[in-house]
């Protein structure tokens, strides 16, 4: 589930200082009445914004797609084991079929149906 994002927050927030209902702003932007009291308890706290998720970075990010999208359009046949090979060699850093799978669904690229 994506964040709300802080200008969405601070119009929010906006409104229900100019005195519309909390539960009207609520419908008006479509969270729930809770969001809006938790976003005012953040605001009088002085955290608006929102918090940066949690876990790792991907081990093949986004500045790296370019390169993985060259590598499969190269050879479009290759398996998902080749494919985490290749970018070992190619990189230096080794990767699981798991990573390599959620970076090329990243990409939008749907591997071989067939052996």
């Amino acid at each position: 589930m994506k964040q709300y994002s802080s200008d969405l927050r601070e119009r929010a927030l906006r409104q229900v200082d100019a005195g519309r209902a909390v539960g009207e702003v609520a419908e008006l932007f479509g969270v729930h009445r809770t969001t809006l009291l938790r976003w005012r308890w953040q605001r009088e706290r002085g955290e608006v914004g929102p918090r940066p998720r949690p876990g790792r970075p991907p081990t093949i990010g986004r500045a790296q797609h370019p390169a993985l999208l060259a590598q499969v359009q190269a050879t479009p046949d290759a398996t998902l084991a080749e494919h985490c090979a290749t970018w070992g060699t190619t990189t230096g850093v080794p990767v699981s079929m798991a990573t390599m799978c959620r970076a090329l669904q990243r990409l939008d690229w749907s591997l071989k149906k067939r052996a």
